[in-house]
């Protein structure tokens, strides 16, 4: 397949914020300096802390800085569609999820940009748990995340390690090919569903290796039943994707004896 030639200038990083008036500022003066032509869309959810108002003085100050303001605590996945949507309406070439807290480091991303291309990707995922790929999380949260991602490679048959993974950069192209209206999910298994969806579509999915730390400041945003989700969610995925298989082996299998049978004209 020849290379595409879509282009792949314009990036928009789209970073939601929920009480990281601490973490905030350092996160996006990192990726101005990281990648200098990259846009960054702040999606804020009424933060008490006031993140907003530092997101506010932060684009007044640059241009390439802008911000969404949310009426509430909508979650992680809710900000970042209404961030795809502003950047695909906005016409951005590349979209990427960044979070605050500094796990998602900005001077990797020229990595993922270059998979984009170098690769013909159409979906790049930071990951942890590939060779390269590292974490000084907390051991039980290092072996909850490996375990999850086991458990959806085994369940829905996805060729990729860190299927968890949020450090993600997109091509407008895929994304426009995706139904994100249809997307519900939340927390870690957004990420596996934006993963599946994409490669539904018929995108490629790569990986990269990151360096993930843990967050130095403010309190995590993952709960038990977001993970509770992800289990359910995962596993009625897989559940589907197997039936299906199944269905398709059996037609092939029918008609194939249908043509076996068939007599000669």
């Amino acid at each position: 397949m020849a290379e595409r030639t879509e282009p792949l200038d314009r990036v928009l990083v789209v970073t939601p914020t929920y009480n990281e008036a601490d973490n905030l500022e350092p996160i996006v003066k990192r990726l101005r300096e990281a990648v200098p032509s990259a846009h960054s869309l702040i999606v804020d959810d009424n933060s008490p802390d006031g993140t907003g108002e530092i997101a506010d003085r932060l684009a007044a100050a640059d241009p390439q800085v802008h911000v969404l303001h949310r009426k509430g605590k909508e979650g992680l996945a809710a900000a970042y569609l209404a961030g795809f949507a502003w950047g695909l309406d906005n016409d951005y070439d590349v979209l990427v999820e960044m979070d605050a807290d500094g796990s998602h480091q900005p001077e990797i991303l020229p990595d993922l940009l270059a998979a984009l291309r170098d690769r013909d990707a159409d979906m790049v995922k930071g990951s942890r748990w590939m060779r390269g790929g590292s974490t000084d999380q907390t051991k039980d949260r290092e072996l909850l995340s490996r375990l999850a991602n086991i458990w959806i490679q085994v369940a829905m048959d996805i060729p990729v390690r860190d299927t968890t993974g949020g450090y993600n950069a997109f091509r407008a192209s895929i994304l426009r090919a995706t139904d994100l209206d249809d997307v519900a999910s939340k927390g870690y298994t957004f990420q596996v569903d934006m993963t599946r969806r994409v490669i539904a579509a018929g995108g490629k999915v790569t990986e990269v290796p990151i360096f993930f730390p843990d967050r130095t400041a403010g309190e995590s945003k993952m709960s038990g039943s977001i993970i509770g989700e992800a289990l359910l969610r995962t596993a009625r995925w897989g559940v589907e994707k197997r039936s299906s298989q199944v269905r398709n082996i059996c037609a092939a299998v029918k008609a194939g004896i249908k043509a076996v049978s068939a007599p000669e004209a």
